[in-house]
């Protein structure tokens, strides 16, 4: 009976999962979803107040071969190839410093590294000149000539800078030409260059587009800051053949000027072609000419599919990379969840990565999304794997909808538990972010464990867990001793190995050291930051907040927890701190790095409440009043060390300090809004499908398909 009652509730349990399972299951309901063709990427480009990551140079090679254009409302003009493996290099035509010129590659070499070891912008070009190649140094692509005379300042005091210059004046150069007539080809445009050369005039070709879009070629003189530097120019290049025939360079129209870059090579005998570009309204196109991808140097060397676009945007060069949308998603879903995790796990991240860029339309002016973290990050076709190419195209189309619109599909790596409200990170409420709890310990697994010791000299930190050893003994006070089996064994700030955790100290094998607590390494899910001095809290703060604070810092407490428990308020000696939004304070309060969440406690070292003699309680006095205590073996004692090793109320032994000190101790990474990864890995571990996934973080969306 009891085998036959057994098989009976299997079977009930068995249809009570199909049914779980259809109801979450099914194709996409249909809706308007919006549809994008090609997506807009933000590589590089200075936009105020929104993204601000900008390169001077950009330098593009490709196995198969690039073709280098103008794009125009009708399409893209090409002008001339780059055969498979070049490199094409391009910059802005802009304000510039002439910081040095010399015959001598040697001498202009090491005037360019020094610039580099200051974080000039420098470029090495070279140019025929009275009879002779000389090499140049030019330093900067900036915006104005103020901003050019600026940084031309700041070198000329660097007394390095000064030695290995000589006697050369450095000079302003700018964006004014005069330019020929249109040459027959490159050939004959270089041979003109040479003779404006050889009465010192520093001329170089240019390309420009003819009236039917294809190349044109002609030669550009002097590269003069004003009106009147560009008379000068004038007159001494009409010594020169052809020199009275000049004309005033037509900034309207978009030109490349080429110049012979010795930047990369850093050989004399080794030169490219520097593409120096401008022009109102000027759109470069950079097109692989085969299936291959384009490699950019300046992005970490990565690959991308589609085509570049180079534009002017603020003064600055802008960087675009254009490409099919759901390609564009192939790299996504690769960077932003691991692409070894289960199929239903990258399935939701691909309809929520969807979701989120369609949702933001064209949010950067001339880009739809970037490619950091401020959208979501993508970084070209090395992100991409066969697993999430197929994620990517078994939803494709696929957006998660509320009301009828496709939602702001908010994801972070860890909720560390529980995710948040949209209002307890931004102070707005979204419908369909709310908080639910998350399975996020499956960030953890694999993870050691890590003790909290005291060292024989009285230090305090981390050490993982195969480095110490039982020893069977205990304190007076009841705690563990344990035992250092490793020479040299770092003992750590935080519970993770990583060159940014200061080291405390050094134990040898036999140490014996008491242990404080027992934690997991700090990841995803749990962590610990400090602790930290009340000087170092005091300078993150004040270079964060609106309203500063003035010192010292005593305490730092939160008074203010959202739906989620994260923080939404803060005092800092009693005073809120003054953040736009609460999400702020991890970066408010990050010390060397933000903080992993706004889900933490703040652990005040300093602050201990003590029992009296007649059972009243008071808290530790912050002056210099004498404190007196009872040891483990009785004795009383006066506190004067600057660590205390109390025993608290639940008998276990807290590690607190005379002068006050902050540590954080808290779960999950990222805003915690939306779609938990690490919870969309265990629910797809659990066997839940992506429909389910994305419907439990995303509170009474849809799933819909084009």
């Amino acid at each position: 009976m009891a085998i036959k009652r057994s098989i009976k509730q299997y079977t009930i349990m068995f249809i009570t999962i199909i049914l779980l399972a259809t109801a979450w299951t099914g194709s996409p309901s249909q809706a308007a979803v919006p549809k994008l063709e090609n997506i807009r990427v933000a590589l590089f480009m200075q936009l105020p107040g929104k993204y601000d990551v900008t390169t001077a140079a950009a330098t593009f090679s490709s196995a198969g071969g690039m073709s280098i254009g103008e794009r125009r409302p009708d399409g893209v003009h090409p002008w001339f190839n780059v055969e498979g493996g070049a490199a094409a290099r391009f910059a802005l035509d802009s304000f510039k410093v002439k910081v040095y010129e010399s015959s001598t590659f040697a001498s202009a070499l090491a005037v360019q590294k020094r610039l580099q070891a200051l974080k000039g912008s420098a470029f090495l070009t070279s140019l025929s000149k009275n009879g002779a190649i000389v090499y140049q140094v030019i330093e900067g692509t900036y915006k104005t000539a103020a901003e050019a005379a600026a940084a031309q300042t700041k070198w000329t005091g660097d007394s390095e800078l000064t030695k290995l210059v000589g006697g050369f004046k450095s000079v302003l150069q700018g964006p004014l030409h005069l330019e020929s007539a249109a040459l027959p080809n490159k050939a004959e445009a270089i041979a003109a260059a040479s003779s404006f050369g050889a009465v010192g005039l520093d001329a170089f070709v240019a390309i420009r587009s003819t009236q039917s879009g294809t190349a044109n070629y002609s030669v550009m003189v002097g590269a003069a800051v004003t009106e009147a530097e560009l008379q000068i120019v004038r007159a001494a290049a009409a010594k020169a053949a052809g020199g009275s025939a000049l004309m005033d360079s037509d900034s309207s129209q978009a030109y490349l000027l080429l110049r012979n870059d010795h930047t990369v090579s850093a050989k004399a005998e080794s030169s490219s072609e520097l593409y120096m570009f401008a022009g109102s309204g000027a759109e470069i196109s950079v097109s692989p000419i085969s299936a291959e991808p384009i490699k950019l140097t300046e992005r970490s060397n990565r690959s991308y599919r589609g085509i570049f676009e180079l534009s002017v945007l603020n003064g600055k060069m802008a960087v675009i990379n254009e490409l099919p949308f759901e390609q564009y998603l192939y790299s996504v879903v690769g960077v932003e969840m691991y692409p070894s995790w289960p199929a239903e796990a990258l399935k939701a991240q691909a309809v929520a990565a969807r979701s989120y860029a369609l949702n933001k339309g064209f949010g950067f002016q001339i880009a739809h999304v970037v490619d950091t973290t401020l959208s979501q990050a993508y970084y070209g076709v090395g992100s991409e794997r066969e697993s999430t190419i197929a994620a990517v195209e078994a939803t494709a189309g696929e957006v998660a909808m509320y009301n009828g619109k496709v939602i702001e599909a908010l994801f972070a790596a860890s909720s560390g538990g529980m995710t948040a409200d949209a209002k307890e990170i931004w102070g707005n409420a979204v419908p369909y972010l709310q908080v639910v709890k998350s399975p996020d310990t499956s960030s953890e697994v694999g993870l050691h464990s890590w003790y909290r010791v005291v060292l024989p000299s009285g230090a305090i930190g981390y050490v993982r867990d195969d480095l110490l050893d039982e020893t069977g003994q205990t304190t007076a006070a009841g705690s563990s001793i344990m035992q250092v089996n490793t020479n040299g064994t770092k003992v750590r700030k935080h519970p993770q190995i990583q060159d940014t955790i200061p080291v405390v100290a050094q134990a040898d094998s036999g140490t014996q050291v008491v242990v404080l607590e027992k934690r997991v390494e700090s990841g995803s899910m749990s962590w610990v930051r400090g602790p930290y001095t009340p000087q170092e809290m005091l300078t993150v703060i004040n270079s964060k907040v609106k309203t500063k604070m003035s010192g010292p810092l005593r305490t730092l407490e939160i008074s203010k927890s959202g739906a989620s428990g994260r923080a939404t308020e803060i005092l800092a000696n009693g005073e809120k701190l003054s953040v736009s939004y609460p999400d702020m304070f991890r970066s408010t309060l990050g010390v060397q790095s933000s903080l992993p969440s706004t889900l933490f406690q703040i652990e005040e070292t300093a602050k201990v409440a003590m029992l009296g003699a007649g059972s009243a309680t008071r808290a530790k006095p912050a002056d210099s009043a004498p404190v007196y205590m009872i040891g483990a073996g009785g004795k009383v004692a006066e506190v004067n060390q600057d660590n205390l090793f109390i025993l608290d109320g639940g008998k276990q032994l807290r590690a607190a300090t005379k002068e006050p000190s902050f540590r954080f101790i808290g779960t999950g990474n990222g805003h915690g809004v939306g779609l938990s990864q690490y919870g969309a890995l265990s629910l797809a571990q659990q066997g839940y499908d992506y429909q389910y996934i994305l419907k439990y973080y995303y509170k009474d969306v849809t799933i819909a398909k084009e």
